[in-house]
């Protein structure tokens, strides 16, 4: 007789011998899902084999588990017979977490018990709190409020791509077999991946030199999820470096960072997110890299560079979200997009690197390598960052005086003074006009 597989609520111990591990066990499915049921009697893959059973045998599991578990709980203990073997069941539930297993905390991650920490755990708890109620409150949108636009687009990728079959009917239709409806409204996860009520803000940023002081662009856009995923990718690839190859007399524009990687970066992003926090997904190009963050920390108690080198089960935080993207085809799969950024980029030779902070999760990916085509800022190694950010500036508008760069720059005039005269003797800009009204002339 075969039992199943182990999941997040069901495990298997060969005997009684395993105890103390049952008993870690027990506590981490309470700590995730507020019960458990655990046969000892059993192997790992749900095999039968039977132990021997006797009613102080049951005695020592239900104090066993009644003693080392706090807050305590009262488990149901019993003898079962299954093929003709004995077996203990035992069954938890709770709604006391987070629990503790002689002093430590556990969480339940598939079949696996994951020792983490208070903060971690009351992180985690109040995540799949998130998880649960989100997505599926009603918004004040009817199914008719969707965007026509990008529900057309979206259906479009999703035949495209073989993941969603030719449908019939209106987006109404649509939207109630993705589940994006909670009674006779769309629900929040339905509201912004297609609302037209612009539910998401997305920043984004052109910044002149590695710090985070002198911007040469900076802009909101306010939209639902498919509607800023353009918006973002359009973003960072008009303001990257370039460069050109031929190859059998075809001309091919290749963009200094993956495109590929960029486009799941961003998806990832808004797929995880979690909404309504106090910060909002953020893009920023420096000249030296690119930074993509967005709301709540990485949605896992493993680490991101885990997924890179393990085959883990995958953690969502929005479910119905990222369900929908995957059917669009706007992420690969459930748990690959830190490998496939990763791959992205090793074959390409750019650096990365992830920040689980304590608010949210930023990806950076480093710029770097010739380009023939280049953007508005300039990387020149020879120039200090001050000198690099009046060169950007003046780059975007000639006529800016020395008082109006000390303020897009925060320094004082007097340093922006010795930058003008730095790029002068340098040869990249030249002084004209008047000295009163000055107009500075950029040399390519």
């Amino acid at each position: 007789m075969n039992l199943g597989i182990e999941t997040e609520t069901l495990e298997f111990k060969k005997s009684t011998a395993e105890l103390k591990q049952a008993c870690i066990s027990l506590c981490a499915m309470l700590n995730k899902h507020g019960l458990g049921t655990l046969f000892f009697g059993a192997k790992p893959d749900g095999t039968v084999i039977g132990q021997s059973v006797t009613e102080e045998t049951l005695r020592t599991v239900s104090r066993s588990i009644y003693e080392s578990i706090k807050p305590q709980i009262y488990p149901t203990v019993t003898k079962e017979i299954l093929d003709e073997k004995e077996c203990i069941k035992v069954e938890v539930n709770g709604a006391e977490a987070p629990y503790a297993a002689y002093g430590r905390y556990y969480l339940r991650t598939a079949d696996e018990d994951r020792a983490v920490s208070t903060a971690q755990l009351r992180t985690m708890l109040s995540e799949e709190s998130y998880k649960d109620s989100w997505e599926l409150a009603p918004s004040y949108l009817m199914p008719e409020d969707m965007d026509a636009n990008c529900v057309d687009r979206f259906l479009q990728a999703a035949h495209q791509a073989n993941r969603l079959p030719e449908l019939a009917g209106t987006a109404p239709d649509l939207a109630s077999r993705l589940g994006l409806v909670t009674g006779d409204h769309l629900n929040r996860a339905g509201e912004f991946l297609f609302g037209n009520s612009r539910p998401v803000t997305l920043k984004l940023a052109l910044l002149a030199t590695p710090e985070k002081i002198t911007f040469l662009d900076m802009r909101t856009e306010e939209g639902n999820i498919f509607e800023l995923l353009t918006a973002a990718e359009q973003y960072v690839l008009k303001n990257i470096n370039w460069h050109v190859s031929v190859n059998r007399m075809q001309r091919e524009e290749i963009p200094e960072l993956p495109q590929e990687a960029i486009r799941e970066v961003i998806a990832n992003s808004f797929a995880h997110a979690r909404y309504q926090t106090n910060t909002t997904h953020e893009i920023c190009v420096y000249p030296d890299r690119v930074t993509f963050y967005n709301p709540g920390r990485f949605a896992n108690s493993y680490s991101p560079d885990e997924y890179v080198t393990k085959a883990l089960p995958s953690v969502t935080r929005n479910e119905l979200i990222a369900k929908t993207m995957y059917l669009s085809k706007n992420i690969e799969r459930f748990g690959s997009g830190i490998r496939k950024v990763v791959n992205l980029c090793t074959d390409t030779g750019i650096r990365y690197a992830f920040d689980n902070g304590n608010y949210g999760f930023m990806v950076t990916l480093y710029r770097g390598g010739d380009s023939d085509v280049t953007t508005n800022v300039t990387t020149n190694a020879e120039l200090t960052n001050t000198e690099l950010a009046v060169l950007s500036l003046l780059m975007k508008n000639p006529r800016f005086t020395r008082k109006e760069l000390a303020s897009e720059t925060s320094k004082t005039v007097r340093t922006i003074q010795r930058a003008l005269n730095t790029l002068v003797a340098k040869g990249y800009i030249e002084k004209q006009g008047t000295q009163n009204e000055p107009v500075w002339h950029v040399r390519s």
